[in-house]
């Protein structure tokens, strides 16, 4: 008899169960076998009726045997993959569905396992197939496919289960019908009296040379293997933690006794080719350098060439993190010399790259890599960081990285790049810094299918818990290092202000992307409102971005108008706020984060703006902030309608435009652009440096200069200030006075080509005049433990001494 079906139920067979078995027969012969033999102790115990029991039984043979278990698991989540990748239609009929499953779960109960309600040792009957809904005619394919699932049909009823737990959109009657009707056709109609559920078909049709796997969706199946090899840690509890227990102290060789190698391989000992002969004698170092001598301009010149030949911007970073592994001292008199070169090498915008392929890239640790499966250990971890007493720590946990999002563990690189400026631009030692990185997971899908990611393989714990890993981080930093200043670094928007709000007045700390940005911005603001031409009282700003910095640079400003004269009121009314959904506004519908009621609008009067443009239309802003971290935002329409509104409050009037996110590729829009876009009346700075622009009119040629408004002219002043304060808190008064201070650090020359920001060859000198301010703003307020003798002699004869003080406590490396 020839057997037909519709051709939407001939895909329901063919296509997703089919597939399904042929996915699992090598792992299923394997399995029944040990299943069978009784290997390693496990028993077959009997398939219960209920999902539930069964899903019982399938956990306790997981957890008996390694491999095993691995199986089931795998099988399971690749069976949930292809049925979402298929679409195999069934009957709409309910009674079909119905005598479909009960048909099903007869099979899955053999002579040895009774089903509910039918005595054990009955005898079996096979139905016949109803040909109108439950057979199907086989293609070449199907007919392959199936001679080759055939096999696992016969020795593992389990499997069925398993795909009944899944809970799989298709149904498992068809299959089986469809079998004994190969079997009926090819032979006899006879019932089986093996002991197998399902006849095996003495007869496979010929193959054609169509390929039997088109219809399989390889790239699923290897993505899901690759996951399950991925994921060690699923199924493991993740609210229980044990705590590491060393039982040896870590012992160093003193530098006065270090002796050959035991000082080469010290990066802070070693001088490479400039120890005198002297130094070489004693120091048993005679041929194991070359022999011969170079001043520190040779050893850079040479270095410099390296740097140079490299042809990419990671190739120059991983130089140059070489060269510090191997010799501080010279890399640090590189980055002090040459830092408009090296800077955005060693920090934005090269860093973000970096921080995108750390897992990649890394050779050697750097930081201090702390896991919230380590909770319990935070004291000893910190203890185990290779040099004594660190005074200013980096910590993030990867969350937002930049404009780049959630890098996990991969975002320590912003630590390490932050602590090398600290010593390049205000002279902090490099032994006295600690790059940490807390390693809670991460939600950035790209980091949890890389096999060489270095972090945790999770998804991020709740708030709640992320909130107490902190807690115990704080608190262990406090009691092993009670004099070290944490700075927080590029913590997601809503955990970096209530980190900051919780630890403010309770630990020396700050946040450098909410206080740091916001010192920054308004410190070259103060110079910009300088040269607009437009008064005090007729500003208005508009900020792109609502996250922690735009907020952070916002409340600075704010600040700003209140010291001069203005309510709090009256200064908060200057800004408007735009985020992704439009302008910021208290009737917007939304549920706005916590952090931007503060500026939310209540005078729009029922109407809402939902671009930025509308914005722009409505307020006439005279200055334009960027911190959304998404290029091109700042597009020619809204420049020059920024323009236009300046222009019509009267003549001379300049726009001031700061596209402020980093890297470069989130940059809002580019220096040649602002300058083309405003007929060079632009006051522009960006957080990444960008080139000069010269614009050629005949034979006249004008060059403009960019500003970048650069974190590193204020955070490292801040901590160095703080540190040698002794103060037991970082003050908002602090913070502010570091920006007024980095406003008045221009000299004449950048005075006259209109910078609004200390070129960066200059930081040092700036950042020595922060942490002058700095320090006396920790005097008036009160949190300053130096002795009281000490204050009164600098109080007594002025800056020169306190700047005297300061030079004497600041890193000059010598080669």
């Amino acid at each position: 008899m020839k057997l037909t079906t519709k051709p939407r139920e001939q895909a329901s067979v063919t296509s997703p169960v089919v597939r399904v078995f042929l996915l699992f027969f090598p792992w299923v012969f394997r399995l029944s076998a040990k299943l069978r033999m009784g290997k390693r102790g496990i028993k077959w115990p009997p398939v219960l009726s209920q999902a539930a029991s069964l899903q019982r039984v399938l956990n306790r043979l997981a957890a008996s045997n390694k491999r095993v278990g691995k199986t089931l698991q795998l099988s399971l989540m690749l069976t949930k993959a292809l049925a979402r990748t298929t679409t195999g239609s069934t009957t709409n009929n309910p009674r079909t569905h119905a005598l479909a499953h009960a048909r099903t779960r007869a099979r899955l109960f053999s002579s040895d396992t009774p089903a509910p309600g039918r005595p054990a040792g009955g005898t079996r009957r096979h139905h016949n197939p109803n040909p109108n809904n439950l057979t199907a005619k086989l293609t070449p394919q199907a007919t392959f496919l199936l001679h080759l699932v055939q096999p696992c049909l016969d020795v593992a009823p389990w499997i069925y289960s398993l795909v009944f737990l899944a809970r799989l959109p298709f149904p498992l009657s068809p299959l089986p019908s469809l079998t004994h009707a190969m079997a009926s056709s090819a032979d006899s109609s006879t019932s089986s009296t093996s002991s197998n559920d399902i006849s095996t078909p003495r007869s496979i049709s010929p193959l054609v040379a169509a390929n039997p796997m088109s219809t399989v969706d390889i790239a699923i199946i290897e993505d899901a293997m690759k996951m399950a090899n991925l994921d060690t840690l699923r199924g493991y509890a993740t609210d229980h933690y044990g705590e590491v227990h060393q039982d040896a102290a870590t012992h160093y060789v003193p530098q006065n006794e270090a002796l050959g190698y035991q000082v080469l391989n010290e990066p802070t000992w070693n001088k490479g080719l400039s120890f005198s002969p002297e130094q070489r004698i004693a120091k048993n170092l005679t041929g194991l350098i070359p022999h011969v001598m170079e001043d520190r301009s040779k050893q850079c010149e040479r270095a410099l060439k390296m740097i140079r030949t490299r042809q990419t911007g990671i190739d120059k970073y991983l130089y140059l993190s070489n060269l510090k592994a191997e010799n501080v001292d010279l890399f640090y008199r590189l980055l002090i010399d040459h830092a408009q070169e090296l800077m955005p090498l060693v920090y934005t915008p090269t860093i973000g790259d970096v921080c995108l392929q750390y897992s990649t890239l890394y050779t050697r640790p750097e930081a201090l890599y702390i896991s919230i499966k380590q909770r319990k250990s935070m004291a000893t971890i910190l203890r185990n960081w290779h040099y004594p007493n660190p005074e200013i720590c980096v910590v993030t946990d990867g969350s937002r990285i930049l404009g780049l999002g959630d890098l996990g563990v991969n975002g320590v690189g912003i630590p390490i790049g932050k602590l090398a400026l600290y010593t390049a631009a205000a002279g902090i030692h490099p032994e006295k810094t600690l790059p940490i990185v807390l390693d809670c997971g991460t939600a950035n899908e790209t980091n949890l299918k890389d096999p060489l990611y270095l972090g945790l393989r999770s998804k991020r714990p709740s708030f709640a818990e992320q909130q107490e890993f902190m807690d115990e981080f704080m608190q262990a930093a406090a009691e092993v290092y009670p004099d070290m200043v944490v700075q927080f670094e590029d913590f997601e928007s809503e955990k970096a202000f209530k980190y900051l709000d919780k630890y403010r007045d309770q630990y020396k700390c700050f946040n450098d992307d909410i206080q740091g940005t916001g010192a920054v911005v308004l410190g070259g603001y103060i110079g910009a409102v300088n040269l607009s031409g437009v008064p005090l009282e007729e500003q208005r700003l508009v900020f792109m971005g609502a996250g922690s910095a735009g907020v952070g640079v916002a409340k600075q400003l704010v600040e700003y108008y209140t010291k001069r004269g203005l309510s709090e009121q009256a200064a908060k009314e200057k800004f408007w706020l735009v985020d992704t959904k439009g302008l910021v506004t208290k009737d917007r519908g939304d549920r706005l984060a916590e952090h931007k009621k503060y500026f939310a609008r209540t005078d729009n009067e029922g109407h809402q703006f939902r671009t930025l443009e509308e914005v722009i239309e409505y307020v006439k802003p005279s200055a334009l902030i960027g911190l959304t971290a998404t290029h091109g935002v700042f597009t020619e329409s809204v420049v020059r309608a920024l323009q236009a509104s300046v222009d019509a409050g009267g003549l001379g009037r300049r726009p001031i435009l700061f596209p402020l996110s980093n890297p470069l590729s989130k940059a809002e829009c580019t220096f040649e652009q602002a300058v083309t876009w405003t007929d060079g009346t632009v006051i522009f700075a960006s957080g990444s440096p960008f080139s000069s622009f010269t614009v050629k009119n005949g034979d006249q040629e004008s060059t403009y200069y960019p500003n970048q408004g650069n974190n590193v002219y204020v955070f490292p002043g801040i901590g160095l200030g703080a540190i040698l304060a002794k103060a037991t808190r970082v003050t908002d008064d602090m913070i502010y006075t570091s920006a007024a201070a980095l406003s008045g650090t221009l000299n004449p020359d950048e005075i006259q080509k209109g910078l609004i920001y200390p070129r960066i060859e200059r930081v040092r000198e700036a950042s020595l005049v922060v942490a002058r301010e700095v320090m006396k703003a920790a005097r008036r307020d009160g949190v300053s433990n130096l002795s009281e003798e000490q204050w009164l002699e600098w109080e007594e004869w002025g800056d020169p001494a306190l700047d005297k003080f300061i030079k004497t406590k600041i890193y000059d490396p010598e080669i």
